[in-house]
C-alpha cells in the first residue's frame, strides 16, 4: 500500500470511528497512531509521544484560550446578556420584527464578549424567546433568528476558534481577530435584512412594531455600559499595541468578573460553574489538541498534504473553483463533526493547498488571514445546516414548544444570505482585509 493510500485509509478510518460516536479525541488518536506505527514503527511512535504532548500543551499562546473563556463563562454566569437585549430592543423595536432584529444584534454583541457559539445562543435565548413568543412572534421566526444570531460567536473576536487557526498557521492573533469584523458586520447586516424581508412576505410571524420612548431608550443604555467598558478595554488595548492578546484575555476575565460582582449577579456557586466549565471545556479542546496532533504527524509522514497540493497544482483547475470545493467540503463535514475538530484536523492539509495556489496575487499572509475567515464562515453555517446544525438543537431544547422542523424551515432563509455572503467573500478578498490593511 502507498503512503497516499494510507493517508486517505487514516482519514476514512477517523470518520468512521466519529460516526458511531468514539469521542472525536480518540477517533483521531487512535488512527493517528495506528498510521505512525505502519509508516514508522513503534520505536519512533513511542519517541514522538515522550515529547509531543508537553511540547503541545505547554505553549505559552495556547493560555489565551481557557482566559478568553474565562471571561465569557463570567459573562453567561454575570447577567450580562439581558441589557445587550433590552438595549437592542429600545433601538429596533420601532420597526416590525424589531425584537427579532435585536435578538440578532444582542446576539452579535454578546459573541464579541463570550467568544461562543453555543454560549451566545443559549444565553440570549434564555433571555429574548419567552419575551418574543409573549408578544405573539411565530415559533418559526422566533427560534431561526436566534440559533442563526449565536452562530455569529465562532466568527467574532474573542472566538476560540479563531484563536485556534491563528495558533495552528502561525498567524498574528490580533490580525486574524481584524479580519474577522467586517465578515462579521455583512452577516449581522444581512441577517437583519433577512428579518425585515421575511416579515413583509410573512405579517403573520411576527407583531406590529412598538417605538420605545427617549427614557426607555436612556435607560437600557444606562445598562450597556460594562459590555462596553470590557470590550473597549480588552481589545482597543491589544489592537492599540499596549497588551498582548494573551494580557487582554487576563484583563477581559478580571474586569468581567469584577463588574459581574458588582453587578450581584455572580454567586460563589456561580463562580464555581464558571470556573469549572472553563476548565472542562479547555480540557477536551487541549485533548482535540493531542488527538490532532497524532493524526496530522500521520498524515506529514505520508506526505499526504503535499501530494494533494502538488496534484491540485498540476490538475489546471482554477484556483477559486478549488476554494469553492473546500468549503463545500466543510459544508458536508460540518454535519459529523464540530468547528474545532475540523479547524485541528483539516486545516494542517489544506492549508499548504491554499498556500500553493494563486489567489488574486494576494501575499501569503492576506491569504493565511482570508482562508482563516473563510473556514469561520462555513464553521458558522454548519451550526444551523440540516441535518445535524448544532444550534438548532440547543434552540429545540430551550424551545420545546416548537418542533425543530419549523426552526429548520426558518432558517431556510437566513442560510441562502450565508451562501450570498460566503460568495462574495471568496469573490472579493478585499471584503476581509481592508480592516487588516487600515490598522497595521
Amino acid at each position: 500500500m502507498s503512503t497516499m493510500a494510507i493517508g486517505l485509509s487514516l482519514f476514512g478510518a477517523m470518520l468512521v470511528l466519529m460516526a458511531i460516536r468514539v469521542p472525536i479525541a480518540i477517533a483521531m488518536f487512535v488512527p493517528g497512531a495506528v498510521g505512525y506505527v505502519l509508516l514508522s514503527g513503534w520505536d519512533p511512535l513511542m519517541a514522538h509521544l515522550r515529547g509531543a504532548v508537553y511540547g503541545r500543551v505547554s505553549v505559552y499562546d495556547l493560555s489565551v484560550i481557557p482566559l478568553f473563556m474565562l471571561m465569557g463563562a463570567f459573562a453567561v454566569n454575570g447577567g450580562l446578556s439581558k441589557a445587550l437585549f433590552d438595549f437592542a430592543n429600545a433601538l429596533l423595536g420601532r420597526f416590525k420584527g424589531g425584537m427579532a432584529m435585536a435578538a440578532i444584534l444582542a446576539c452579535a454583541a454578546f459573541g464579541a464578549i463570550s467568544g461562543s457559539t453555543v454560549a451566545t445562543t443559549a444565553t440570549i435565548a434564555q433571555v429574548a424567546y419567552p419575551e418574543m413568543r409573549r408578544i405573539a412572534y411565530s415559533g418559526r421566526l422566533a427560534t431561526a433568528a436566534l440559533a442563526t444570531g449565536g452562530t455569529m460567536g465562532v466568527l467574532l473576536p474573542p472566538s476560540v476558534t479563531l484563536m485556534v487557526y491563528a495558533i495552528l498557521t502561525e498567524q498574528n492573533i490580533t490580525k486574524t481577530f481584524l479580519a474577522a469584523y467586517v465578515p462579521a458586520f455583512l452577516a449581522a447586516a444581512g441577517y437583519i435584512a433577512v428579518v425585515a424581508i421575511y416579515v413583509r412576505l410573512r405579517p403573520e410571524h411576527a407583531p406590529d412594531a412598538r417605538a420605545a420612548s427617549a427614557s426607555e431608550i436612556a435607560q437600557a443604555a444606562g445598562g450597556v455600559w460594562p459590555i462596553a467598558l470590557i470590550f473597549v478595554a480588552v481589545f482597543g488595548g491589544i489592537y492599540g499595541g499596549i497588551f498582548t492578546p494573551t494580557e487582554g484575555a487576563a484583563i477581559g476575565a478580571t474586569l468581567t468578573f469584577v463588574i459581574s460582582l458588582l453587578k450581584r449577579q455572580l454567586t460563589l456557586q456561580k463562580t464555581i460553574e464558571s470556573i469549572r466549565t472553563t476548565a472542562v471545556t479547555s480540557g477536551m479542546i487541549f485533548m482535540i489538541f493531542i488527538g490532532a496532533d497524532m493524526i496530522n504527524a500521520s498524515l506529514a509522514l505520508s506526505q499526504l498534504p503535499n501530494q494533494l497540493a502538488d496534484v491540485i497544482a498540476h490538475a489546471a483547475i482554477p484556483p477559486v473553483v478549488v476554494m469553492a470545493a473546500i468549503m463545500i467540503f466543510y459544508v458536508i463535514l460540518g454535519c459529523v463533526m464540530d468547528e474545532m475538530s475540523m479547524i485541528l484536523l483539516t486545516v494542517p492539509v489544506l492549508f499548504p493547498v491554499i498556500m500553493g495556489l494563486d489567489f488574486y496575487g494576494l501575499n501569503v499572509s492576506d491569504k493565511a488571514l482570508w482562508f482563516g475567515v473563510l473556514i469561520l464562515t462555513v464553521c458558522a453555517i454548519g451550526m444551523i445546516f440540516p441535518p445535524v446544525g448544532l444550534n438548532v438543537y440547543i434552540m429545540n431544547g430551550l424551545a420545546k414548544d416548537v418542533p425543530m422542523v419549523e426552526t429548520y424551515k426558518g432558517v431556510m432563509i437566513f442560510l441562502a444570505w450565508d451562501f450570498i455572503r460566503l460568495a462574495l467573500l471568496i469573490l472579493f478578498p478585499g471584503i476581509t482585509l481592508w480592516l487588516v490593511r487600515l490598522l497595521t
